[in-house]
């Protein structure tokens, strides 16, 4: 399972090997000597970049949250004097392109990195600081939609999010990911709750 590429940095070839590792074996199987071998790279590399286990799991999570914003991409969700229905397709399309293809991968490796952040407390701050940067541009979009309570209306959209991503990707609807139009209809009836007609 080599993940290198030509020309890509060293430092992204290790954290991708060390995503596609957690994806594929769970959190036993990231070892250092393990990502060197999937990122095609010598024996001892990987601790060059990262010494500790700690740092492999920052350098991942990293990783993770860069990756996650070339899918999810919050920047791309429309101007919320678009209207409740454009931003609604803007959600299925970022949830569609996450639930189709390799990206569902992602996915199992950030459901990997939480639960291990939920026993590090230092690796918490990192994964914390990862979700704001998608949290902060929802909760300012919701807000200029005019919802009434933003804060807690980002935490329910996120829930929805990661409950139906959950879902289709580890759960029990593993088996088939919503077509775009569910999604939309779904993130629609949401944003009607939230903001009305």
């Amino acid at each position: 399972m080599s993940v290198r590429s030509t020309g890509t940095p060293r430092t992204e070839v290790i954290a991708d090997a060390a995503l596609a590792l957690l994806a594929e074996r769970g959190m036993r199987g990231l070892t250092h000597r393990a990502v060197d071998e999937a990122a095609g790279l010598p024996q001892g590399s990987t601790s060059n970049y990262a010494r500790t286990r700690l740092a492999l799991l920052e350098a991942a999570v990293r990783r993770q949250a860069e990756r996650e914003a070339d899918v999810l991409n919050p920047a791309e969700l429309p101007d919320p004097a678009a209207g409740r229905d454009r931003l609604a397709a803007g959600l299925a399309l970022a949830l569609h392109r996450y639930l189709t293809g390799d990206n569902r991968q992602l996915l199992v490796s950030r459901y990997e990195l939480a639960l291990e952040a939920t026993r590090r407390p230092e690796l918490r701050a990192y994964y914390d600081a990862a979700g704001a940067q998608f949290r902060e541009p929802l909760e300012a979009l919701l807000r200029a939609a005019g919802s009434p309570a933003p804060e807690l209306h980002t935490l329910s959209l996120v829930a929805w999010c990661d409950g139906l991503m959950f879902s289709c990707v580890a759960g029990s609807y593993h088996a088939t990911a919503p077509a775009l139009e569910e999604l939309q209809r779904g993130a629609g009836e949401l944003l009607r709750g939230m903001l009305g007609d």
